[in-house]
């Protein structure tokens, strides 16, 4: 008897405190996926990491052995000032002296990446100017870029998600979760081969240096904002076409963007996902909200009639063929 009565208390505290119980869960999970990915990428990195600085002291102790008039200390000191210029986006070698990191075309595409958050780090401002500027302008920018994009695909999720949903559901007799998970699903893929395998098949055609891996990696790194800049296109020797290419590559990165955050909005609308969802989220209380809408000015007694007195003008206002007639005029008439 005590042992069912334990029992039965426990399963209510836990249905009372459910949300909490699915947050604490769900916090643990993301900390456990943050060491796993710790893991991972130390157990596979490092021994590439000690191989090349392995290579880099051997390099550096024979090229100090072939010149002899030349101190340790000079020569790091160049390639500290190498490095330095390096991480400004500006190189030595001789390959890269024809490319521009701030003519027209390449400051379209640094704006796109600030604004978009992508920020491939490749190219950064120099002046203090720059950087100054960099803070107001992405201040401004980004809000502008997410309303800019919350509204191109709130209307382009219109089109491409709910009316086809519900053509399918009136038209056919579909049931709507099962024709929304199969569109999401197709939509998906379409978006998946638009922007990430057709891409990808063509930067490894049009970069030299890039498989079909890292051109998939770069194309994945963008669209989802993370950015590294280990890889970016438009840098190499004497490329062809280089501003047209940089202006393609910005529209692609826009573009790419907004399918992304279609794709993301029409899994979230799922029935599905919804549910699964609130399992995290604080309920609110009855009475709260009871008192929240009773002391609200739109939705008190008084504020309700008098919309209602306005409306009912607004209706007599607006009704055709409706001859207003003064009471003056009504005594007048019954007299006669």
């Amino acid at each position: 008897m005590l042992q069912s009565l334990a029992g039965s208390s426990c399963v209510r505290l836990v249905e009372q405190h459910r949300s909490a119980w699915c947050f604490a869960l769900l916090v643990l999970g993301y900390l456990l996926y943050l060491v796993f990915g710790a893991v991972v990428f130390s157990s596979v990195e490092l021994p590439y990491e000690d191989l090349l600085r392995q290579e880099l002291g051997k390099l550096k102790q024979r090229f100090l052995e072939e010149h002899a008039c030349l101190s340790e200390q000079q020569l790091e000191q160049f390639l500290m000032r190498v490095l330095e210029a390096s991480n400004y986006g500006v190189s030595v070698l001789s390959n890269a002296s024809g490319n521009w990191n701030w003519d027209f075309t390449s400051s379209l595409f640094f704006a796109s990446t600030v604004l978009s958050t992508t920020g491939y780090g490749h190219t950064v401002p120099l002046s203090d100017g720059g950087k100054a500027f960099c803070i107001i302008y992405s201040v401004i920018g980004i809000p502008f870029t997410l309303l800019f994009l919350t509204a191109v695909v709130q209307r382009i999720i219109v089109y491409v998600t709910r009316r086809p949903v519900l053509y399918f559901h009136i038209r056919w007799g579909f049931s709507k979760q099962v024709v929304a998970i199969i569109h999401a699903m197709v939509l998906g893929f379409i978006t998946v081969s638009c922007f990430f395998l057709i891409p990808a098949a063509i930067f490894s055609v049009l970069e030299d240096d890039w498989n079909f891996l890292e051109s998939f990696y770069f194309c994945f790194i963008s669209l989802s904002t993370i950015g590294l800049g280990d890889y970016v296109p438009g840098e190499g020797y004497n490329q062809k076409f280089r501003e047209l290419y940089k202006i393609g590559i910005t529209c692609y990165l826009l573009m790419g963007l907004i399918a992304m955050l279609v794709v993301l909005e029409t899994f979230c609308e799922l029935h599905e996902l919804k549910k699964f969802r609130k399992l995290f989220y604080v309920k609110k209380d009855k009475e709260e909200d009871q008192v929240h809408i009773m002391e609200h000015d739109q939705l008190s007694f008084s504020s309700i009639s008098d919309q209602a007195a306005s409306l009912k003008d607004d209706q007599k206002a607006n009704e055709p063929f409706v001859n207003s007639q003064s009471p003056t005029s009504n005594d007048s008439s019954l007299n006669n």
